[in-house]
């Protein structure tokens, strides 16, 4: 156990190279300072060079061209999916009324029919009354909304300049690209 000892002083031989001079500056007032601050309220403190702003509470506003686009990405989205999603409905109700008193048959697998494969056979059964056609539009509509959002991006950032976003947005599509490409090679 450690014991403490009252007689041990810490001390230093060195003696100190420099003096202390304590100086007393005249107190203004500054109540007056703080009156005058008060006057000057700026609802802008600082600007940035890509034109977004810094207001007082110290938050990053956006630009209306940001904001516009930041819009009509978020309405590309909501709208898109709607859309997807009701189509997608219509076809389950049509399936439903035509087919929902069939029974089921687990006996054997039976794939997808060839002309769900591909786009083009997706509207060509579209276009000859079938309902499962519809479903699979439907599902084609959501799988495209996210591809036109980053189609849309591009020319955005293209029309702003701002080239490592052009870039970024190049290879997500190209990702997009090669994924849905791939799957038919």
């Amino acid at each position: 156990m450690y014991k403490f000892n009252p007689d041990f002083h810490w001390g230093s031989s060195a003696k100190p190279d420099s003096e202390v001079v304590t100086l007393t500056l005249p107190q203004e007032n500054q109540d007056s300072n703080i009156k005058q601050l008060e006057k000057q309220r700026v609802s802008t403190v600082g600007q940035f060079t890509n034109s977004s702003e810094i207001d007082a509470n110290n938050n990053l506003t956006k630009t209306s061209s940001e904001q516009q686009l930041e819009y009509l990405l978020s309405n590309l989205l909501k709208y898109g999916v709607l859309m997807a999603s009701a189509v997608v409905l219509l076809g389950g109700i049509l399936y439903l009324v035509h087919h929902g008193g069939e029974p089921a048959e687990y006996n054997y697998f039976q794939g997808e029919p060839s002309q769900f494969c591909s786009p083009v056979g997706v509207v060509k059964a579209v276009l000859s009354g079938s309902d499962r056609g519809i479903i699979q539009l439907g599902l084609l509509f959501l799988i495209a909304t996210p591809i036109v959002r980053v189609i849309v991006s591009l020319f955005a950032f293209l029309l702003q300049r701002e080239f490592i976003y052009v870039i970024v947005t190049l290879l997500v599509l190209a990702s997009l690209t090669y994924s849905l490409v791939g799957a038919y090679y």
